[in-house]
């Protein structure tokens, strides 16, 4: 009695003040629950939703086709074929690490090859599924189907791959594609790639990627607990790439490439009216089906190491001394200037300008302009030189584009160079000295320029003045927006009009036909074609440093040649580049080639022939006299 006394007064003991503390810890824990509930089950209900659906749908890509590319008529040159890829996807997670080496062999790597891979992606988002091997063998696909349950994580994927011609057919013209690069993916014009796509690397691929790659579509397929697919949901079909016509002429793309077969150098073929390009060949040059897939390092260092850079277009990017070529460029100066017309020289092997003999290759004896460029006299030309001074050649040679970029669409071409007094100070904090130009005067000496500027610049002569800017597709095949584009990603000299007086284009265009007919190109005359043009022979080093050498292929001159037909307002020009090639006469022989292909193909389309103009008729009888004596080989 007395122990549940004290029991009940202990009992009494607990205040009220506890009890309803205790009351309110426990309904907040509800409030908090219930909260927690509320969350989960309406205010994120669609989330989880969304996460449920992708633990079970799984999206896959679907390809897209890059756009064909043709020639002007309309000749596949690049097509795609069928082939499939290994993806490993990343959900649902698992531990790959006792996988790779059962992948390895099935796949025909090794681990460390894989595990390179995985690296390179371990930043990507984990959606997107990394791309372990493209273009897998039948044995390689048959594995992957095999292993479907221990290797769930392994997909295949159905793409199209590059098919380009054999043998480097045009490939500095066409390009390649690769998979894009970390540098790339850093740039603004990649802003929307991911690792892992496929894009233009060089060339018409490069320039014209956003046309040719066209719009990847995907597949919504369900999956079960181990990642296997057990249906689809859905399709969206992918866009494939827009299909271009190139302004290359296969035919004549073909005669250049055979012309230049074995050799080291460039061949150009353009169309003066038009500034589309016929033909575009440089040598050597690469596979770039060996791109299309995965480069193998082997390839990779036998290209990087050829002293001969195979991967160089050297079509828009050789910058070399253009050699006697320069002289029509020295010949409109002087005409423009009224220098020339009235000037004379008396060849005897050469001259002395400013205490120094400078050679010729002949004794031309008595000459004016109208035999100085078909007997290509350096003696003329350094006495035009030395009346003309550095800044007024400068001026003339600039404004047909020596030194400046064509604006042709292609990546990466180069400027060249045309020294002036201005030019030096600039680049080498120094005046210019007099002496300095007598080299100028035939192209030598600081001068650079690529065969397209070459092309473009004396066409254009032979056009009254008139230069096109070069492009690589026929026109109205993309929007004038994307055309704007390209004009504002490939700036240069484009289209404009110098001034040429009638009776200095007369003079020029004759005499260059008369160097195709008893001039130093005679040897490549083309029977009833009124073909014109300007050989070259451009020493690679000086004299004092030929001495020291002790000789050798590489030591011996670059033969230059641009032709043209007919003299005036031409169809086509053709500039050559031999590099070692010796004589620039050599050099004519392959353009001759490449004319008579174009020429040829002309007359069956139209039936008739073209006509010959008349050469240009000489000044006096000592003239008509000296020029039977000239054997003439520059």
């Amino acid at each position: 009695m007395i122990e549940e006394e004290k029991l009940t007064a202990r009992e009494e003991k607990v205040s009220p003040l506890k009890l309803n503390s205790v009351q309110y810890v426990v309904a907040l824990l509800l409030v908090v629950l219930l909260a927690g509930l509320w969350r989960l089950q309406v205010v994120s209900a669609d989330n989880y939703r969304v996460l449920a659906e992708q633990n079970r749908v799984r999206k896959v890509p679907i390809m897209a086709p890059r756009g064909k590319i043709f020639d002007r008529e309309g000749r596949l040159l690049v097509d795609n074929y069928a082939s499939i890829s290994c993806y490993l996807l990343r959900e649902p997670a698992r531990d790959w690490d006792a996988d790779l080496p059962m992948i390895a062999q099935g796949l025909h790597m090794t681990v460390d090859q894989i595990q390179y891979v995985l690296r390179r992606y371990q930043f990507a988002p984990k959606y997107q599924p990394i791309p372990l091997k493209q273009d897998l063998s039948p044995d390689e696909v048959a594995f992957i189907e095999a292993h479907r349950n221990e290797l769930p994580e392994l997909e295949t994927l159905d793409e199209q791959r590059r098919l380009y011609p054999n043998g480097g057919f045009a490939a500095h013209l066409i390009g390649y594609v690769g998979e894009i690069s970390e540098n790339d993916l850093n740039k603004e014009k990649y802003a929307f790639y991911q690792a892992g796509d496929v894009v233009g690397k060089s060339g018409v691929e490069a320039t014209y990627d956003a046309v040719l790659r066209g719009t990847d579509g995907s597949r919504d397929v369900v999956v079960d607990s181990r990642g296997r697919e057990v249906g689809q949901l859905g399709q969206q079909d992918p866009v494939p790439g827009k299909d271009l016509r190139l302004s290359i002429d296969l035919d004549v793309q073909m005669a250049a490439e055979k012309a230049m077969e074995g050799k080291t150098g460039a061949i150009v073929a353009m169309d003066p009216h038009t500034g589309e390009i016929l033909a575009m060949v440089s040598r050597p040059t690469y596979d770039p089906n060996q791109f299309a897939v995965r480069l193998t390092k082997e390839y990779w260092n036998k290209i990087l190491n050829d002293p001969d850079h195979p991967m160089m277009n050297k079509t828009i990017q050789a910058q070399l001394a253009p050699g006697s070529t320069f002289k029509i460029i020295m010949s409109y100066a002087g005409l423009e200037e009224g220098v020339a017309q009235d000037m004379h020289v008396n060849c005897a092997g050469g001259g002395t300008f400013f205490g120094h003999f400078f050679a010729c290759d002949k004794h031309h004896g008595g000459v004016d302009i109208y035999h100085a460029i078909p007997w290509s006299c350096d003696t003329f030309y350094y006495t035009l030189a030395e009346r003309l001074q550095i800044d007024t050649i400068a001026k003339y040679a600039t404004a047909v584009g020596i030194s400046q970029k064509t604006g042709i669409d292609l990546p990466d071409e180069a400027t060249g160079t045309m020294p002036s007094t201005a030019w030096k100070l600039k680049n080498f904090h120094d005046k210019w000295y007099a002496g300095e130009v007598i080299s100028v005067g035939i192209g030598q000496g600081a001068v650079q320029a690529s065969p397209i500027q070459l092309a473009r610049a004396l066409s254009g002569l032979a056009s009254g003045g008139a230069l096109k800017r070069p492009h690589v597709i026929l026109e109205g095949q993309i929007s004038q927006q994307y055309q704007q584009a390209i004009l504002d990603t490939y700036p240069g000299g484009g289209d404009k009009q110098v001034s040429l007086k009638t009776e200095n284009w007369q003079i020029i265009t004759d005499a260059m036909a008369e160097t195709l007919n008893s001039g130093t190109a005679a040897a490549s005359h083309l029977e009833g074609v009124d073909f014109a043009g300007k050989t070259g022979t451009a020493q690679v080093m000086s004299h004092a440093a030929l001495a020291r050498s002790g000789g050798g292929h590489k030591t011996v001159p670059n033969a230059w040649f641009v032709g043209m037909t007919p003299r005036r307002n031409p169809d086509v020009v053709v500039a050559v580049l031999w590099e070692n090639g010796d004589w620039g006469a050599n050099a004519a022989k392959l353009g001759a080639q490449v004319v008579n292909t174009f020429v040829e193909k002309q007359r069956k389309k139209a039936g008739n022939l073209m006509k010959v103009a008349e050469a240009p008729k000489s000044a006096t009888p000592l003239e008509n006299a000296a020029k039977k004596e000239q054997p003439v080989t520059n």
